[in-house]
């Protein structure tokens, strides 16, 4: 691939978007090379992923602005869509996915770690919104994912300011999960998907689906929903192995079956 590198180590698999002449922004063959890169994944090699950008300056500075200067309105509706695509690979991969978020994490690339299923930020991180000082807004799922995770008032604030905010204020608002000293975003977010990558994988990939349909239906609807996945999980020989390693007093192995 052109701007990604996809690395592979004991079930852990690290996505790095490598574009740093242009800050690692986002154009229409990155945001394909992403898609496909979640598209590919498979349960059974990666349990836990992260994705980060090269380079300390930047996680993703946004969209390529240069590149849709010169787009029309079709235009930039179909790469709304690529951009959409992507975020949706990322949010429904059948693993759990870490934002490990260095330097600007600006528009579309803020947009990307909030498709993440956690996001840990380094002290030097920037995050924001600026799109309306552009006289654009956010299109690739922006107004849609930022209020869910910070509430509406706070989600209005920054879109509607543009103001970019620092790792510090982030956290305060829940917008990241996480803040570690400068440089060492990556290794914790490494970290924390070996610790993930050690449990049954297919009892993470049913919480991520528990949890994914909670944001999106009733808490009643929820709950059958989760019902179901619980009780999915005691067909597998995961369930069976890790029961009765607790049982004996020993690790368990995991298979994903």
């Amino acid at each position: 691939m052109e701007h990604i590198r996809l690395d592979r180590k004991g079930g852990v698999a690290v996505i790095t978007i490598d574009r740093q002449e242009k800050l690692n922004a986002l154009n229409a063959r990155v945001q394909e090379e992403i898609t496909e890169v979640f598209a590919a994944i498979s349960p059974g090699e990666v349990r836990a992923a992260v994705i980060t950008g090269a380079g300390e300056k930047a996680f993703v500075a946004g969209a390529d602005v240069g590149g849709m200067q010169e787009m029309n309105p079709l235009e930039i509706r179909e790469f709304g869509r690529i951009g959409t695509r992507m975020m949706e690979a990322i949010e429904t991969a059948p693993v759990p996915v870490i934002a490990a978020i260095n330097g600007y994490a600006l528009g579309g690339g803020l947009e990307l770690a909030l498709a993440c299923d956690i996001r840990i930020a380094a002290e030097n991180a920037r995050l924001g919104f600026p799109e309306v000082t552009l006289g654009i807004m956010p299109g690739a799922g922006g107004t849609q994912r930022l209020p869910r995770v910070v509430g509406s008032g706070v989600a209005r604030e920054l879109v509607f300011t543009g103001r970019m905010i620092d790792a510090s204020e982030a956290k305060e608002i829940g917008l990241v999960d996480r803040v570690v000293e400068e440089g060492e975003a990556l290794e914790a977010a490494k970290e924390l998907a070996r610790r993930i990558a050690r449990n049954a994988p297919l009892a993470v990939r049913n919480a991520k689906i528990a949890m994914n349909i909670a944001r999106n239906t009733d808490l009643a609807s929820g709950i059958e929903h989760e019902g179901d996945l619980f009780a999915l999980l005691f067909t597998t020989e995961d369930a069976r192995e890790g029961m009765a390693a607790f049982s004996e007093r020993r690790k368990p192995d995991f298979r994903g079956r």
